[in-house]
């Protein structure tokens, strides 16, 4: 198998556009966003929603036609807004804020996306930060996230499925995502998810891997692997290294909603296959997935992902809510 390789110029070149605070969209398709309508608004503050699917503001602001309306303001997810200087104590209501933001093709729906918010004179999360060492790993171990340009929003094509996976693919709608009640798919799908990963050593026969906004975290047994326990949606994994890439085998999973993936649920058949290659002198891991489930697909299918590595940091955690996850609903419709 060809596999993917940057070179460390490239690489770095990925890493610094990543670290470039783009529009703060959301992770719908957004076709509702006016590109050509940029706005410049002022308002007074009424909640604002430091949770999980995604951070919102709710800005009490006037209209083109002067009526005060109140938009909805939608952003990433907690972890993401914190690597941009965001904290869940940034807004209150009653704060008098400026934004700009791309507004909605419907000019009569008050909700904006946001390029970035002013309080007292203050932009959020310009201050200076003295950028972090990024330190090459060599056993897979440290904080990883998500490469470019790879995104998972929609079913993957060309996949082999059965009758009852094709029905999930043909029927897909944004608005089934099961993160809408608060749920977290496993894996393979909380892989890809554009969280940070964190690997490490529990002891010299187990890894474990953390992720922003994930309940627990995945125990890789790789010596003296003890019984499995009841089914999870994380499964019972266990490991080796091989030429110097880590093989991960898991089983013992759950019924999950889109724990496949985008779209493509699993049932208790599932098995995952996961080869993590280092590349790049130790900033970038390929993984080779399989999955299998006789259930959803009727063959194997092979797909492959990229993580780049992250300065260190410790992992965000906030709970989900009903009520946030409502708004995400009203903003991406």
């Amino acid at each position: 198998m060809r596999r993917f390789r940057l070179s460390k110029p490239a690489l770095a070149a990925c890493i610094a556009a990543l670290m470039v605070s783009p529009p703060l969209l959301a992770h719908h398709s957004h076709a509702t966003l006016d590109h050509n309508d940029v706005r410049v608004l002022r308002g007074v503050v009424k909640k604002y929603s430091w949770s999980m699917p995604h951070v919102f503001l709710k800005v009490e602001a006037p209209n083109p036609e002067g009526k005060l309306v109140e938009y909805s303001i939608e952003m990433l997810h907690p972890a993401a807004m914190a690597e941009r200087g965001w904290s869940k104590s940034s807004f209150k209501p009653g704060d008098n804020i400026t934004w700009e933001g791309e507004h909605d093709k419907n000019k009569a729906r008050a909700y904006s996306s946001l390029n970035w918010a002013e309080k007292d004179g203050a932009r959020i999360g310009s201050e200076d930060k003295a950028s972090k060492p990024i330190t090459p790993s060599s056993d897979f171990t440290g904080l990883w996230n998500r490469g470019p340009n790879q995104p998972t929003y929609y079913p993957p094509k060309g996949w082999k499925l059965t009758a009852k996976g094709q029905a999930l693919v043909d029927g897909f709608k944004e608005d089934q995502n099961p993160v809408l009640n608060c749920g977290d798919p496993g894996v393979p799908k909380s892989m890809t998810l554009p969280y940070a990963h964190q690997v490490s050593r529990r002891d010299a026969n187990t890894l474990l891997i953390a992720r922003d906004l994930m309940e627990g975290e995945r125990v890789i047994h790789l010596a003296a692997a003890p019984a499995p326990g009841a089914p999870s949606k994380l499964g019972y994994s266990t490991g080796r290294f091989e030429n110097g890439d880590l093989i991960v085998e898991t089983r013992n999973f759950t019924a999950d909603t889109w724990g496949t993936h985008t779209g493509i649920d699993s049932s208790e058949q599932k098995t995952v296959l996961e080869r993590f290659h280092l590349t790049d002198g130790g900033l970038g891991v390929e993984l080779t997935i399989t999955v299998t489930d006789p259930v959803y697909l009727s063959e194997p299918n092979t797909f492959t992902h990229r993580w780049v590595k992250v300065a260190d940091r410790e992992l965000v955690q906030t709970a989900c809510t009903a009520e946030s996850a409502q708004l995400w609903i009203e903003a991406g419709n």
